[in-house]
């Protein structure tokens, strides 16, 4: 029998560790975007429409549901608040941040996505193809126009987010824009979005940005250590460098062995000009082999991570990466930058941004797709 883990309150072990955005009780990294967001709740004048932004995996969602609880627990302050996790009564929402204890009910139900004044929009699954949509698509949205056509169903504020809103097609944001144009009274719309230029100027225009940066080393080492415990020090840096102190990516590397897939990248690429088949070909087995779908999307997340290098390399004449990077990956990445024109780097990129979305929209073998992004580059530096 598994042992249950200490570091989940009692009642939230159905949410997964780490728990999902809604889910989640801890941020950490963040306390200016939460002052921003109490200050102006505190002031009277609360914005109708925010656009949380900043690199993937940060805390951008967590900080989202963090806030619709607290405008939730504002309009339900009447419920009864159960002792907290460490078995005093709750703390009052107002001076202590946006947090809310949770023991109380509005922390569960949000967490559940069984708020009726919550509204959440993100991808969903394709019922014909049973596969996860590649946008939001307006069908996704029109339900907030029907929600906020209601009153609040307990009195207070109503809340919706976005957790992904550059995913919106075209429809899909134009329904949107309609609510963002004519905002509901005690209504917040919460975006989530880690690149808001692919949202309609429109949308951004009508709505108060909010920027999040990545915690510091130290502090996302300690989170990621406090999510995975089996990891030491040593690699929770390794992963957070390879993330680029993105706390969610990191946590995805855990999950498919991120250092080794590395690893695998390097050597091929260390292998150029002459490319390394045998370790190509190990690599295309890690997207081939049965249970190990996931390693696609990190293997190419890490392949466009060293065209960056190498784009940079290129421009400044040598590798700038931060002090943990191997010598000997710096000292590859100057050999081959040197090969090659920024020029043609650009193009490198342009060819692999091609390629991975014709993989994703006509479903390409993969070990194939894998095999030409390494001729791609070793045709810019020569070989």
């Amino acid at each position: 029998m598994m042992e249950p883990n200490p570091s989940v309150p009692p009642g939230l072990e159905a949410y997964g560790w780490p728990p999902e955005p809604r889910a989640n009780w801890m941020l950490v990294g963040h306390e200016d975007a939460e002052r921003t967001l109490l200050e102006a709740y505190g002031s009277e004048r609360l914005h109708h429409a925010w656009l949380l932004c900043g690199d993937r995996g940060i805390g951008k969602a967590t900080l989202a549901f963090r806030f619709a609880r607290y405008l939730l627990a504002e309009g339900g302050a009447g419920e009864s608040a159960p002792l907290d996790l460490f078995g005093e009564a709750p703390k009052p929402d107002h001076g202590e941040g946006l947090a809310v204890a949770p023991g109380r009910p509005v922390f569960r139900r949000v967490a559940s996505g069984g708020h009726a004044d919550l509204f959440t929009v993100e991808r969903r699954i394709n019922e014909k193809t049973g596969r996860l949509r590649s946008e939001i698509v307006v069908e996704d949205v029109r339900g907030v126009v029907s929600f906020l056509t209601h009153t609040a169903a307990e009195g207070g504020w109503r809340a919706v987010v976005i957790d992904g809103a550059e995913d919106m097609n075209r429809s899909a944001a134009n329904a949107v824009l309609k609510v963002l144009e004519e905002p509901p009274t005690r209504t917040v719309l919460l975006l989530v979005s880690h690149q808001p230029g692919r949202l309609l100027p429109t949308i951004r225009s009508r709505c108060r940005r909010l920027l999040l940066k990545p915690p510091d080393m130290a502090v996302a080492t300690d989170l990621l250590t406090r999510f995975r415990p089996d990891l030491g020090t040593d690699a929770a840096r390794a992963l957070l460098d390879l993330a680029d102190g993105s706390i969610g990516t990191a946590l995805s590397l855990v999950d498919v062995n991120g250092l080794a897939l590395h690893d695998d990248v390097v050597a091929v690429l260390s292998s150029l000009p002459r490319l390394d088949m045998a370790a190509l070909d190990r690599l295309g087995d890690r997207v081939t082999k049965e249970g190990a779908e996931g390693n696609f999307p990190v293997i190419t997340g890490l392949f466009n991570r060293w065209l960056v290098r190498l784009a940079r390399a290129a421009t400044l004449g040598v590798d700038q990466q931060s002090e943990s990077a191997a010598a000997a990956e710096s000292a590859m990445v100057e050999r081959l930058a040197a090969a090659a024109s920024l020029e043609r780097w650009l193009q490198v990129w342009d060819n692999t941004s091609a390629l991975l979305a014709r993989a994703e929209g006509a479903n390409l073998d993969r070990r194939q797709v894998i095999l030409e992004l390494f001729l791609n580059v070793r045709s810019a530096v020569g070989g």
